[in-house]
């Protein structure tokens, strides 16, 4: 952490160190809360929190800059809280553990908070600088980005003076973002009844681990394997060769993560054991090859486990390993109008046993285009309708549609191309940005989304580019300096 602190700049590092030693996963954004207000006072700046748990600090322009535009600043307190099988870490508790690893910050075996700590960095940055020239500056904290835009969809009407907004949220330094997908849950329980097992009967458990999961959005489109799947795939198999009986299917655990690991205990009949691990060998190894380019670490393990008492009725078993099998994940469609980018997805996200003889599926779906969002989410639905599920969608959000002619954007790209002499490339993202609800509250607000360079967000694999943050920083402070009046 000490040679972090020492990068420069400081005032950037400083706080970024700050910050993620502060424990604040999504929906427990208290204790990061009382830092921002502490922070607020301790710099004698107009300080709001508002009943949706959102902060508002303001900072007054430098003198002889008042008549600048007003610039809000914006990103969110929580993280996506991540991490291996084999880590301690206590995301309620723990401060972030982190290192320098060549030219990038990364965790030990957990989500760095680069997302959207650097952003939370920046503005703390903005606000204590003394030396910094700039107009009128809003910074804008939100809460729960992460597990439904729940800061995002509270914000209340009339709290933000600026109508120039810079979101500090994206993860691809030179790329200027004006637009992002909107997004949706689906999610289907499925019911089952037990029985009990013959005595002439093993259990394993299969685990399916080291995939490099990632962003349900950003990284969708990089045929990153999912755990869900592959599990499923090798019971479903199993199933219909040797007539296996599930007990258990744990996979997966955050909507907006591509899931990394999942496990299963099943029961098989003694005389078909030798015949299964040959199966279970020849599988494992043509699935290692099948994802050898984007998922070198995969790794399918099985062991004979304790037996338990009872396992799910056969009828159950076929509902729920069809549904998964049928379930689509990945990509649906690319933008017929900005090449190269994904215009719709799904992400089949986490497969959970719980309470009362229910298992609960997961799934997320994300599209630039309404209609195609809920198209996606309905042919989800249905699958699961088909296996007798009770299916509902939770946490829609819309899109940001991109504005050619924004004048912020303009802004941010001259500087950029001012600055490293070279064009930044200007699109829209598929992953869900706050933009979009912010639109709902604030229609006339001029918005643009900046970052420095990250990689493996929402997963242990998160890291932060040294160099790519400190062009961030020069950026950030080169448009603040030099905002039109207005």
């Amino acid at each position: 952490m000490k040679e972090i602190k020492l990068l420069e700049p400081k005032i950037l590092w400083q706080y970024f160190e700050n910050v993620i030693k502060i424990p604040r996963p999504s929906g427990k954004e208290e204790k990061i809360r009382q830092y921002l207000v502490d922070f607020g006072k301790e710099f004698n700046l107009e300080t709001v929190t508002d009943k949706t748990g959102n902060v508002l600090i303001r900072k007054n322009a430098t003198s002889g800059m008042e008549a600048i535009k007003p610039v809000v600043l914006q990103g969110h307190m929580d993280i996506v809280a991540e991490k291996n099988t084999e880590s301690k870490h206590d995301f309620e508790n723990d401060p972030i553990s982190a290192y320098i690893d060549g030219e990038w910050i990364t965790a030990n075996g957990t989500t760095l908070g680069a997302d959207d700590g650097i952003g939370i960095a920046a503005m703390l940055a903005v606000l204590s600088d003394k030396g910094l020239n700039h107009g009128p500056i809003e910074c804008l904290f939100t809460v729960e980005e992460e597990t439904g835009l729940t800061g995002a969809k509270g914000l209340e009407p009339g709290l933000l003076n600026g109508k120039t907004l810079i979101n500090l949220d994206s993860e691809d330094e030179g790329e200027l973002f004006i637009g992002c997908a909107g997004g949706i849950d689906t999610l289907a329980i499925l019911s089952y009844k037990t029985k009990r097992i013959h005595n002439n009967s093993t259990a394993y458990k299969i685990s399916v681990n080291g995939l490099k999961g990632g962003h349900s959005g950003d990284d969708i489109d990089k045929g990153l394997g999912n755990s869900n799947k592959i599990l499923n795939r090798i019971l479903w198999n199993a199933a219909r060769l040797y007539k296996i009986k599930i007990s258990n299917f744990d996979g997966g655990n955050l909507r907006n993560a591509i899931p990394r690991e999942a496990s299963a205990v099943f029961m098989i009949k003694q005389k078909h054991q030798s015949y299964f691990e040959d199966y279970i060998k020849k599988i494992s190894t043509e699935i290692r090859k099948e994802l050898a380019a984007t998922d070198p670490g995969l790794v399918i393990n099985y062991e004979c486990v304790e037996l338990t008492n009872e396992v799910i009725r056969e009828s159950a078993q076929k509902r729920l390993l069809n549904a998964i099998y049928a379930c689509p994940h990945g990509v649906v469609a690319m933008s017929q109008e900005m090449k190269g980018m994904v215009e719709t997805s799904t992400n089949l996200a986490s497969v959970k046993f719980i309470e009362g003889n229910r298992i609960l599926i997961t799934t997320s779906q994300r599209s630039s285009v309404d209609s195609a969002k809920q198209d996606i989410a309905d042919q989800v639905a249905s699958t699961f309708h088909l296996a007798k599920a009770k299916v509902e969608h939770t946490g829609s959000y819309p899109g940001w549609a991109p504005n050619p002619d924004s004048e912020i954007a303009k802004i941010v790209a001259g500087s950029y191309e001012k600055l490293f002499n070279e064009k930044p490339v200007v699109r829209s993202i598929h992953a869900g940005l706050e933009c979009g609800l912010f639109l709902k509250k604030y229609p006339d607000l001029d918005m643009i989304s900046v970052g420095p360079q990250m990689k493996g967000v929402h997963s242990p694999d998160e890291k932060l580019h040294i160099g790519s943050t400190q062009r961030f920083w020069k950026l950030l402070v080169d448009v603040l300096e030099n905002m039109p009046e207005g």
